[in-house]
């Protein structure tokens, strides 16, 4: 039995693995060495986590993925904090090096993340070996909720797209130019907030201006990441909300490059669960 968690900064998903199964999922807060201290993860360790799993018995190692998991010090914050409750071999990676397992096994691809920000990686089977930095949603996370969502919110406030499809944006979310400005520059996690609109260029995907806004942002992420790895025989996996909902335009896009699209999920849970199975 075993435990693979998906870690991010508002809460953290604990899979409880027999087999192949999962058998149980359990939420804690989430946890992110790079903003935590190790005496904060460890006493969400003993507190949210342990008493829950003490039912299942012997747990026999911790495969922990998520955001600040890039840099060997933070993992090792992360591997004491939580050996110190759990003394089992625990291994540390990144979200990227969660989606290049769980979409490629071990095999060879690209793996892409396409959610609230973007991410991508050559990944030869066992590890990632080159990754365009993704720069985050000011400088890069090109077709990410993010940035799809300041693309929106842009052409709102300067009168790019018809007037109507303003009107019912601004109906929809009970938004105003003011209050935009307040969330996306003066309060934090601006690229939450930029991501939760993006449902709305969906929902209106058919509007010529709004199929071209997304069309154009996943064109970014083609050319500004993807075909910087240099190989087209290698299948393009995709994990992530934008990457499910957007999966029909996404397979037209990777066409145009030249690309073809191998797995698209909207979660690594699965795929890490088949491939820590069989290690």
């Amino acid at each position: 039995m075993f435990l693979i968690a998906d870690g991010g900064s508002t809460k953290t998903d604990w899979s409880i693995v027999s087999g192949n199964q999962e058998i149980d999922r359990i939420k804690t807060r989430g946890i992110n060495p790079f903003f935590q201290t190790e005496e904060d993860i460890s006493a969400e360790i003993r507190d949210n986590l342990v008493p829950k799993i003490k039912k299942y018995g012997s747990i026999e190692a911790v495969y922990f993925y998520g955001a600040g998991c890039a840099f060997p010090e933070k993992n090792e914050i992360l591997r004491w904090s939580i050996t110190h409750y759990l003394p089992v071999p625990v291994e540390v990676g990144s979200d990227l090096l969660a989606a290049a397992r769980a979409l490629c096994g071990n095999s060879p691809g690209i793996a892409c993340i396409l959610g609230t920000g973007s991410n991508s990686c050559l990944y030869d089977g066992k590890d990632i070996i080159k990754n365009i930095s993704p720069l985050g949603f000011i400088l890069g996370d090109e077709g990410s909720g993010a940035v799809l969502g300041k693309l929106l919110v842009g052409d709102m406030l300067k009168n790019q797209l018809p007037v109507a499809l303003q009107k019912a944006f601004f109906a929809e979310f009970g938004l105003t130019p003011a209050v935009i400005m307040e969330k996306v520059y003066k309060q934090p996690f601006p690229n939450r907030f930029l991501a939760s609109l993006s449902p709305f260029l969906l929902r209106h995907i058919e509007e010529p201006s709004i199929h071209d806004l997304v069309s154009n942002s996943f064109r970014a992420f083609f050319a500004r990441n993807v075909m910087q790895y240099g190989c087209l025989d290698h299948p393009v996996h995709l994990i992530g909300s934008i990457a499910w909902y957007y999966q029909d335009l996404l397979k037209e896009i990777a066409c145009e490059f030249g690309f073809r699209l191998g797995t698209i999920a909207q979660s690594p849970v699965q795929g890490l669960i088949r491939y820590h199975s069989v290690l």
